[in-house]
């Protein structure tokens, strides 16, 4: 039976890779350029999600587990109303679009990072942790729920045009090595 609960410290190696598959690996690239001597990406990915003053802390997340299998994860939270601007300059440029639409949705509920592992998918985890998410956005009192998902990722934006979500603006993706799509970013909403 799979349950849905909030992540803990102790999952922060499987939120890691996780966070890099729903971020089509630019964690693992950004991580990279933040590892210490003798650190991997992934070392930097799980101090950084076992850490608790960034977005992508565990204390964002909930799991979905199956049988003490976690299968996968979404990480969402309010965003800030009004969103902050000014540093958006400073970000690297592979960023920059991302945070420019984020900005777009100030005080939406934002699920940041969504992913299941591949041995898991197409058994309708997504679709719960996004249910389960809509539930929290709605006692958070949130009147949008929003996303950003390539455009050229036509698997999750069915899944996202499914349950309820529409694309309200894009801006281009900028490539980076590993860069699994091209095209464009687009910021899909729904109301809870």
């Amino acid at each position: 039976m799979l349950n849905i609960r909030d992540a803990v410290k102790e999952d922060a190696g499987e939120l890691a890779c996780l966070v890099n598959l729903a971020g089509e690996g630019i964690p693992a690239y950004l991580w990279e350029k933040m590892a210490e001597r003798n650190e991997t990406a992934m070392d930097v990915g799980i101090r950084r999600i076992a850490g608790e003053g960034n977005a992508f802390s565990y204390i964002n997340g909930r799991v979905a587990v199956e049988h003490n299998t976690l299968l996968g994860m979404i990480i969402a939270y309010r965003l800030p109303d009004p969103y902050p601007t000014e540093e958006i300059p400073g970000y690297p440029d592979i960023l920059q679009p991302l945070v420019k639409l984020e900005a777009m949705v100030p005080g939406s509920w934002y699920i940041n990072a969504i992913a299941t592992f591949p041995d898991h998918r197409g058994k309708g985890v997504a679709g719960q942790l996004i249910s389960d998410s809509i539930s929290r956005a709605h006692q958070q009192g949130c009147k949008r729920i929003s996303l950003i998902v390539a455009s050229e990722n036509s698997q999750a934006r069915r899944l996202y045009e499914h349950l309820g979500f529409g694309t309200i603006a894009t801006l281009p993706v900028v490539p980076y090595p590993g860069c699994l799509h091209g095209g464009e970013w687009a910021l899909m909403t729904r109301n809870p």
